[in-house]
């Protein structure tokens, strides 16, 4: 019993490594997603941006964050506070037997939800791109990732009074997802959008991206990940039941993002009378982030469905957020924030065990607390040291200005023609209404 014991947990251990390795390779999904959709004269920038993000969330969650989010007794609204990881589980413990012997690593446990508090990072990154200051971006991430994340994780995954009132939420469409884009919408409200992206007359112009293979390269970099975030989230492979909850967690996440992109390139042609392919990129990233609340429940054209609509929610989000004048280059409010409203409120559909009223507090909660929190320390950062670039840093690129280098030296407009700067093109945008010019 003993070795079988042991062989399990090793096993279960194996397992939330791998998964959590195949959550840090979205990382680079996010890398290559937002260098593809930002204007080459701001690529070196991003790319600053989103390692330097992982460094950061790393770091903070590790002397921080993850005591926050679970060390804390279960049902409260302030999680405890300390520093660093407690000790491993021992070899008594794990042979012991009983329904509290641990089962995995608890250092593989930290890895796996350190990826996940990167990702929730990595969604702010793209949609204050091309115009916020390198150091105000990473002096953000120092508090998302170890404070704000962290708490509102405790109120679910740690036990807290969201998990208390039934809020149920499997791999994070509300946690990771929601949680992420309310902090990017408190940035992009106060940082204000790109110069030239809103006319005067109310008309958007769209600013096309610089490397759409790179964009594509990207989302399917991301769409294999996602198997690890969901899949790593049912946190158990040893026992046929476990086993077999893995597999229809993949084939659901799978399934949701094939319907994501159909939906939405369906509508972007029906809608823009073009098969746009940042619609069809959006549309497998928001069927992605639908599921991801309960990728176990649905059968896989039920994942189909609900990835589906969050594909045509995303198109409809987009363009209305324009509308709007909230400027967001790679659509991670929409993708991550409006499609993971959808993902959660989907849950009880097929989830009899979980109830619209316990969802929509957890859709509040997660969203007040981000929200308001990262508004304050936007707020904060941009009287202390300002957070946007000046129009003349926008203009030439934040490569030069905030990295001193150029992603694409040899292709520089400047050098080609001896003048200043590069011509403000590339970038995210969605396809601008019938009869509107693309303006660059």
């Amino acid at each position: 019993m003993s070795e079988l014991s042991e062989l399990s947990y090793a096993l279960d251990t194996f397992y939330f490594l791998v998964c959590g390795i195949l959550v840090m390779w979205m990382a680079a999904g996010f890398s290559m997603l937002e260098a593809g959709l930002v204007r080459s004269k701001n690529t070196a920038e991003i790319l600053t941006k989103n390692i330097a993000l992982f460094a950061i969330a790393c770091t903070m969650y590790l002397l921080l964050g993850y005591y926050l989010m679970y060390s804390s007794s279960a049902g409260g609204f302030l999680p405890s506070f300390g520093f660093l990881l407690g000790g491993e589980n021992t070899v008594d413990a794990v042979t012991a037997g009983g329904d509290d012997a641990p089962y995995y690593s608890m250092r593989a446990d930290f890895f796996f939800q350190v990826v996940f508090v990167a990702t929730a990072m990595s969604i702010v990154s793209g949609a204050v791109a091309e115009r916020m200051k390198l150091w105000a971006f990473l002096a953000f991430a120092v508090v998302m990732t170890g404070v704000i994340y962290p708490v509102s994780g405790y109120w679910t995954w740690g036990g807290g009074w969201l998990a208390e009132v039934g809020y149920s939420d499997y791999a994070g469409s509300g946690i990771v997802h929601l949680a992420g884009a309310a902090a990017a919408l408190a940035g992009v409200l106060v940082l204000g959008p790109r110069k030239g992206k809103y006319g005067k007359d109310g008309s958007v112009h769209a600013i096309p991206g610089a490397n759409l293979p790179l964009a594509t390269l990207g989302t399917f970099i991301l769409w294999m990940g996602w198997f690890g975030f969901n899949g790593g989230s049912e946190l158990k492979l040893s026992d046929v039941g476990s086993a077999n909850n893995m597999a229809q967690v993949l084939v659901n996440t799978n399934a949701a993002a094939a319907g994501g992109v159909i939906l939405a390139l369906i509508l972007a042609k029906l809608w823009f009378r073009k098969a746009d392919l940042t619609m069809a990129l959006n549309g497998a990233l928001a069927g992605l982030v639908a599921i991801t609340a309960d990728p176990l429940s649905p059968s896989a054209l039920g994942a189909t469905l609900i990835g589906g609509i969050g594909g045509a929610i995303v198109v409809a989000s987009i363009v209305t957020l324009d509308k709007l004048k909230i400027d967001d280059p790679v659509g991670a409010i929409s993708v991550h924030g409006v499609v993971g409203i959808w993902g959660v409120l989907a849950v009880p559909l097929t989830n009899g065990s979980a109830g619209f009223g316990a969802q929509v507090i957890g859709i509040i909660g997660i969203f007040a607390w981000v929200f308001g929190a990262s508004l304050v320390v936007w707020l904060i950062l941009k009287a202390i040291m300002g957070i946007r670039v000046s129009e003349e840093e926008e203009y030439e690129g934040v490569d030069l200005a905030e990295c001193g280098l150029e992603a694409y030296p040899e292709f520089s407009v400047a050098k080609i023609h001896g003048g200043g700067g590069g011509r403000p093109a590339g970038g995210y945008a969605a396809p601008a209404p019938a009869g509107q010019p693309r303006t660059e």
